[in-house]
């Protein structure tokens, strides 16, 4: 049995990212940029107005009353074709381009236009309502860097910069397997009293997708070496392999060997955790495999200590170790045995001044207790009794 440190190492620490693919710009979201990303353009291209009303010469402006000659307009895609000269000015709307000898925006509302003449006390201000050439960024400019998670603002940033399609990692294939005898799906009509519900398949599918992974349930297998191993093999072409249930030591428990007998090479089995402990973590040629425990919660906590961060490494994110933030326990919670703990725990009190609960049954098998928390609060081996008040790691999820 090794600890949840040295597990997290063998897990993620060696995972590489993976290819790269090009994809079209709206299609990264969730992605990472797999090289720096030069901006084809500068941006904007030239001077744009930031305000509706009237380029002109800020030199014209004394601070009495300027008369200038309305000599055309300029509006967004249809610029002044001419150069502006003294004593003229170009009615401007916002992100039209600035008139070449035009150094200042005048509001419209600090103007008095009379037929194709304006007048105005303005002040000079060279400069004044408008956006320079390149304010955002240059042409070649480096936009975004490599390794860059793609989120819609910066998706937004990579077309501005005149990019259709990006360079970004591969997401990473997984494959669930839920096993045992015992489980219906939940679409089933009814269930008999000794059924459970294979409810483990679609969180796990769920938390994983939501990291960026493509997942796909590849069935259930009964409790058997056998089923186990035919399983098994609809998986080869994935990236990770989870399975769910048989990775403890009763009879039905063949997990281990069916992995085995198709290829495995064990990494490790069993964590000093809880819950959680009876975790496999291998390799069948490229693919990882993880072999869950059957319990929900048991499942989920692993998933979200090892499963996702192991999805970001291959997806080219950094994927350091969950380790929590600080905050307060609301009430007292007793010495800690030797392997870590991950409590369930909701969080109360008013923003800014919120302090952990941690839940009274802390059963693996309750997803009730896990859907009503908010993270885990984070034990270390050993630790002793805490008070309420007292500040502990916890894990929001």
């Amino acid at each position: 049995m090794i600890s949840v440190e040295k597990a997290f190492e063998r897990i993620v620490a060696d995972a590489k990212p993976l290819t790269t693919e090009r994809l079209p710009v709206a299609q990264t979201s969730g992605r990472v940029l797999a090289a720096p990303l030069a901006a084809r353009r500068s941006q904007p291209g030239c001077d744009l107005s930031a305000m509706d009303g009237y380029a002109i010469r800020s030199a014209e402006l004394t601070g009495d009353m300027a008369e200038l000659a309305v000599a055309g307009e300029s509006a967004a895609g249809a610029p002044f074709p001419g150069a502006l000269t003294s004593g003229q000015a170009v009615r401007i709307f916002t992100g039209a381009a600035v008139p070449e000898g035009a150094d200042q925006v005048i509001i419209q509302e600090n103007v008095e236009r009379r037929d194709d003449r304006i007048f105005t006390r303005e002040a000079a201000q060279s400069g004044k309502n408008i956006r320079f050439m390149g304010i955002d960024f240059l042409d070649k400019q480096i936009v975004l860097d490599a390794g860059t998670f793609m989120t819609p603002k910066s998706i937004g940033l990579a077309a501005s910069a005149g990019h259709s399609h990006l360079m970004v990692h591969r997401a990473p294939k997984v494959a669930i397997l839920a096993t045992g005898d015992e489980l219906a799906p939940p679409e089933q009509k009814s269930f008999a009293p000794h059924e459970t519900v294979n409810s483990t398949a679609p969180q796990i599918a769920a938390l994983l997708t939501d990291a960026g992974a493509v997942c796909t349930c590849i069935g259930q297998a009964g409790d058997s070496l056998k089923s186990l191993q035919a399983a098994i093999k609809k998986a080869k072409a994935a990236d990770i392999l989870i399975t769910l249930g048989g990775a403890s030591v009763g009879d039905k428990d063949l997990m281990q060997q069916a992995l085995s007998s198709e290829g495995m090479e064990l990494g490790f089995w069993k964590v000093a955790m809880r819950p959680g402990k009876p975790l496999i973590f291998g390799q069948i040629g490229d693919m990882k495999v993880l072999g869950l425990p059957g319990n929900p919660v048991s499942a989920f906590v692993c998933a979200l200590l090892f499963a996702r961060p192991l999805v970001d490494q291959l997806m080219g994110r950094p994927s350091p170790m969950p380790t929590g933030v600080p905050l307060p326990l609301a009430a007292d919670m007793p010495a800690n045995g030797p392997r870590q703990h991950y409590v369930r725990a909701r969080l109360i009190g008013i923003p800014g001044q919120r302090a952990l609960d941690p839940a009274v049954d802390q059963d693996s098998s309750l997803l009730s207790v896990l859907s009503q928390s908010d993270g885990l609060i984070i034990r270390a081996p050993d630790a002793p009794a805490a008070k309420a008040g007292e500040f502990v790691p916890f894990l929001p999820f």
